[in-house]
């Protein structure tokens, strides 16, 4: 890869997880703060969400009807979800540390932490909750599929991809056969200091 490409796409790497920062430190002096796995709201907040959190009742008969609709459809994927998340994590843990590949941290991608939000019912707890779940199960399974990837195929496609993982820039041009066995070593070398979490 031409090294004025690489050097961009540290530096876009960099500004990112800078941004990343920023916004996250903006948004937790603003409302909460992080005390380990507790989550403090200032207490104008909690108040403001006391006020604004709608009776179970009202939200499902009122607000939501669909939700008796489409609840078992939605909750109908806990089942395969779990299964993936106990494989994938099964196949990491077993499969990475042979080929000298970083893990990914599940934690870093399943993060359970809106049910601390007072305007939140039960119900409304519980979606969002599931949603954290699938989600961050998504990104996990990506993140560690992303490093397979880079350690076994480090090619680019022939025809656009959308949703590519952060080290899909570095990978070898489609086609691009010169030196290919000595540079995909290279990447297996490096897949040791895969970055961080994106």
């Amino acid at each position: 890869m031409d090294t004025r490409i690489r050097d961009l796409l540290h530096q876009i790497g960099a500004l990112e997880d800078e941004l990343r920062t920023a916004l996250h430190e903006r948004e937790s002096h603003v409302l909460f703060t992080i005390r380990g796995k507790r989550i403090e709201f200032e207490s104008g907040a909690r108040h403001l969400h006391a006020r604004l959190k709608r009776s179970v009742l009202k939200w499902l008969v009122t607000d939501r009807p669909q939700n008796l609709l489409t609840g078992p459809f939605i909750y109908a994927l806990a089942f395969p979800l779990a299964v993936l998340d106990l494989f994938v994590s099964l196949y990491q843990a077993a499969c990475f540390p042979i080929y000298g590949i970083a893990k990914a941290r599940r934690s870093d991608y399943i993060v359970f932490d809106r049910h601390h939000l007072g305007y939140l019912n039960f119900f409304e707890r519980f979606h969002c909750e599931y949603c954290a779940y699938a989600t961050g199960l998504v990104a996990y399974v990506g993140e560690i599929a992303a490093r397979t990837e880079f350690y076994f195929c480090p090619i680019k496609h022939a025809r656009k991809v959308l949703g590519t993982h952060r080290r899909y820039a570095e990978f070898l041009a489609y086609g691009d056969s010169a030196d290919y066995h000595a540079r995909l070593e290279g990447f297996r070398a490096s897949s040791s200091s895969w970055p961080g979490p994106a």
